[in-house]
């Protein structure tokens, strides 16, 4: 039945291709600037219809100025319009009765910078010299649609189910609004939240600080950031939306965000609050309803897992609620302030089984157990960005943060461990209460002084953390062993934990200008110092008493540990316009010291010292494709707890023992990436490659006695690597001016080489993983649209020793995505994943699907919707899912949410602009 279902899916997909007739139409020209006579590279050119300037296509020019227009459309005369940065807008009216129009060449006049009124580009894309901006009119969405709504419909953009953003393959790290954050870090508030009826402008640049960009300094070309610009007419006003839902199984849902702005002032406050594992901002939106927690994975060894977070963590099935407040104004001439603050709350319950079997060079054995938590989580959270731009030369930021949280947690857990003979050889329970409090301060400042034109820049930094913890424990536990010999651990104990950790850092920075801006030279030096201080006091429980007085001394720390670095570097930058490089290289000094006031004599002081290195290179062979080299040495002190011969004996069944003699770890990483998108044919390909290589790496080295009680220490060895790399592409055709197609063809590989001890004998594993997927959308304007995506995961575990058998896993994801526009204001959408994965244990489920739908209807001139929501419909969802490494190979499953329906109403106001209107009133799908 299910699968009759997809194929009739597919079937109406092909049938949907039936169009009525329209004509074919192709349009060239090359675009040649009036002054220089020299071509136009990367000028926009777009078709608009007559009547209301509705986007019907758009390409760009080419490196010689030419381009081509190819498609086919309803209408038989349109505007045809070419942009281009500094140059006056050209227009034309094209008549399609002529399927094949050559303009030959078109002449672009220099703009007039002093006329009194300047018209605006509305070309849907500009490529500046940094920075790839998207005209928000030029892309049609439907009426509700939010920015993340948006952003899935700009060329190059991907938005996965999760709202992590990427732009020509590479992550966006941040989205601000007006060129600052909104609601810190967490990007999906602005993209889940911001409706696309403010928005002006979608800039993406690469990610820089505010002190890098007043500097001058490079940016993370790794990663993307996405500026929002809102409309001058929307810079005044408010506007917001409120929701809630009510379903079975006493499922529910609130939401609400109310937001004033002002010119430069910005006033923003949600809210929310759910027991279906949302984040909690969700208003009843037909795509964004389920939150982040609504699909399974297929994961890369083979196992099913439920994607997804909770605000103030948790598993299983979480209940949240959460308020936030976002203040952003201009307090003054040259001083900007930016500051928020979140409170959360999550109440999470979960239930797990775990099976795992554990193999040794020489023998094997099984370990099944089970789990029940329940925890209470809260924090609050305030960030606050203050810029103070003194002069034109002269910039300070301010970036100070503090955070509290608080939780309780309850947990029990009972397990047993069968030898090869499927013999019991121990077996332990546990039941523990947990409180535990935290406070976190920190600050940012950095100050920045520019020296004349060409780059010169001074640059003071200075950093400063405080965290404070306390925690209290109760454990009542009993691991009993079948041997005789060995002495049963049974324990009613109460642990009191302090901890303190303070961090300053400082650094200074002079760029001296050795070919003006072309090549520098980067003098850096940087201090940083780091102290902790941990005190865990176990308290025996006295039967006499009835108190917890009696002082373990085995199972008590009170450990103060100091890291402190020194790290003089310089730098060389050589910079063009389509080519960069840069090599920095800088000696650290590093000093460990740990103070044991318990047992003086494993207190230790060591001293590492290293070379640092890191290379960049950048080439830019056009304005839509660039290649990216990056290459990092880095050297890593193993931690003081690695290095701290204590033995710590908290858990009978795996004890751990420091080792004083290891050896910091010199890290090798190198990437490399190359992408490009035809913005002409509509055609991106992204691709990556990376590789990590460890020398002296500190690994775990783990015996097993006769009673399976496992001793851990660590040892540095050589030998291990990983590299992993993704090459995908994806394509749009323009079957007409209703109807696009969309192709997605990726593979994501990796390897990776390591060096383990199995019960005290060193061996060799690699693990191999390949990833295909296949998918592609189809959109109809104004009636549906059609997304399925198929991968497959294929695993594949060796090992150098005998007793372990090498491992394969092959596992299959499927995602069907379906929307139906008709009847006018109605919205249905159906999200259906199946995965299949034979590797799973007898006894776990090994194949499920997960089908969500949602109806919508929209009302009350646009502003209001009703949405029907049933989640999970065929009532299979399942989390179980397989783990295999070097030693063991572990099935596990525990709570998830269940199926559920619920009714959701949706209610937006918009006072911003002349009465918020918009025209948006129909939509089309342009990729």
């Amino acid at each position: 039945m299910n699968s009759k279902f997809v194929v009739t899916l597919i079937l109406c997909c092909f049938v949907s291709l039936i169009s009525a007739q329209n004509s074919s139409y192709k349009i060239s020209g090359i675009i040649i600037s009036e002054d220089e006579k020299l071509p136009l590279e990367s000028a926009t050119i777009y078709l608009e219809t007559i009547k209301d300037s509705t986007l019907i296509s758009y390409t760009i020019s080419d490196k010689n100025g030419a381009f081509n227009l190819e498609g086919k459309t309803f209408y038989e005369r349109c505007n045809l319009t070419v942009s281009y940065l500094g140059y006056e807008p050209y227009t034309s009216i094209i008549n399609f009765k002529d399927v094949i129009t050559d303009l030959k060449n078109i002449t672009m006049k220099p703009a007039n910078l002093l006329d009194a009124v300047l018209v605006k580009s509305r070309a849907p894309i500009t490529i500046k010299k940094d920075t790839l901006e998207f005209n928000v009119s030029s892309f049609k969405t439907k009426q509700d649609a939010t920015v993340e709504d948006l952003l899935k419909e700009l060329p190059g953009v991907e938005v996965d189910e999760e709202g992590n953003i990427t732009v020509n393959g590479k992550p966006v790290s941040e989205i601000l609004v007006n060129g600052k954050p909104f609601f810190g870090d967490d990007a999906t508030i602005a993209t889940r939240n911001l409706t696309k009826e403010i928005i002006e402008k979608v800039q993406v640049v690469d990610t820089k600080t505010d002190a890098e960009a007043f500097a001058g300094e490079e940016g993370d070309q790794k990663s993307k950031t996405i500026n929002l610009t809102i409309k001058e007419e929307n810079n005044k006003g408010q506007f917001g939306r409120l929701a809630a839902g009510i379903g079975t199984d006493d499922r529910y849902e609130f939401a609400g965000i109310y937001n004033n702005f002002n010119n430069d002032r910005r006033i923003s406050v949600l809210a929310g609050g759910n027991n279906i594992n949302s984040p909690g901002f969700s208003f009843g939106e037909i795509q964004k309803m389920f939150g982040n927690a609504s699909f399974m994975s297929v994961s890369s060894n083979g196992s099913f897992n439920i994607d997804g977070r909770s605000f103030g963590g948790g598993e299983g099935i979480v209940t949240s609620s959460n308020i936030g407040a976002n203040y952003a104004d201009v307090l003054t001439k040259g001083v900007d302030i930016t500051s928020d603050y979140f409170y959360s709350r999550s109440d999470s319950e979960n239930e797990s089984i775990t099976n795992r079997e554990t193999i040794l060079a020489d023998n094997r054995f099984f370990t099944n157990s089970t789990g029940s938590n329940l925890t209470d989580n809260q924090n609050h959270a305030f960030n606050t960005r203050i810029d103070v731009k003194l002069d034109s030369t002269l910039l300070l930021n301010i970036r100070p943060a503090f955070s509290y949280g608080n939780s309780q947690s309850s947990s029990s857990n009972t397990q047993e461990t069968f030898n090869a003979n499927n013999e019991l050889t121990n077996s332990s329970e546990a039941i523990t209460f947990a409180e535990n409090e935290r406070r976190n301060f920190r600050n940012r400042m950095d100050l920045t002084k520019r020296f004349g034109s060409n780059g010169s820049f001074l640059k003071f930094g200075f950093d400063t953390e405080f965290n404070t913890g306390k925690a209290e424990n109760f454990l009542q536990s009993e691991a009993r062993f079948e041997d005789e010999n060995q002495d049963d651990v049974i324990r009613n104990q109460f642990t009191q934990r302090d901890d303190k950790v303070n961090n300053l850092g400082v650094n200074v920075t002079y760029r001296l200008p050795l070919i003006g801006k072309i090549l520098s030279l980067d003098m850096k030096y940087s201090y940083g110092y780091n102290n902790e201080v941990n005190q865990n006091s176990t308290f025996d429980f006295d039967e006499n008493s009835e108190t917890f007085s009696q002082f373990n001394t085995d199972l008590s720390s009170d450990f103060t540990n100091t890291n402190r670095v020194n790290k003089p570097s310089v730098k060389l930058s050589y910079r063009k316009e389509k080519f960069s490089t840069s090599v920095d290289v800088g000696y650290v000094l590093r000093n460990l010291e740990n103070s044991d006031q318990l047992r003086p004599e494993l207190s230790l002081n060591r001293n590492f010292n290293a070379v640092e290195l890191q290379a960049n290179m950048n080439y830019n062979f056009s304005e839509k494709g660039s290649i990216y080299l990056w290459y990092n040495l880095a050297n890593r002190p193993p931690s003081v707890n690695q290095l701290q011969p204590f033995q710590n004996v908290n858990n009978p069944l795996n004890i751990i023992t420091g080792n004083p003699d290891l050896k910091p770890t010199n890290s090798h990483d190198l990437y490399i990436s190359l992408n490009n998108f035809d913005w002409e044919k509509g055609t991106g390909f992204y691709s990556y490659f990376s590789l990590n290589v460890d020398t002296d790496r500190a690994i775990a080295k783990t015996t097993i006695d006769e009673n399976f009680v496992r001793n851990t220490t660590y040892e540095n060895v050589d030998g291990n690597y990983d590299l992993y790399g993704d090459i995908s592409t994806s394509r749009s055709i323009k079957i007409d001016s209703l109807k696009t197609l969309k192709f997605n063809i990726g593979v994501y590989s990796s390897f990776a080489n390591a060096v383990n001890f199995n019960n005290d004998v060193k061996y060799n594993s690699t693990n191999f993983n390949l990833s295909p997927n296949l998918g592609f959308t189809f959109n109809w304007k104004q009636l549906f649209e059609f997304r399925p995506n198929y991968r497959l995961t294929f695993t594949d575990n060796r090992f150098d020793l005998e007793n372990i058998e090498n491992q394969t896993f092959v596992s299959h994801s499927l995602r069907l995505g379906t929307a139906t526009f008709f009847p006018k204001k109605f919205e249905w959408r159906n999200d259906i994943a199946f995965n299949y994965n034979p590797n799973v244990a007898e006894g776990f489920q090994r194949s499920a699907w997960f089908w969500n739908s949602t109806l919508a209807y929209t009302f009350l001139k646009d502003k209001a919707i009703l949405t029907l929501k049933i989640y999970d419909l065929l009532n299979q969802n399942t989390n179980a899912r397989r783990i295999a490494s070097g030693d063991f190979i572990q099935d596990t499953q525990s709570t998830v949410l269940r199926q559920y329906f619920m009714l959701n109403f949706s209610w937006k106001f918009n006072t911003l602009g002349k009465k918020g209107n918009t025209n948006d009133g129909n939509f089309m799908f342009i990729d």
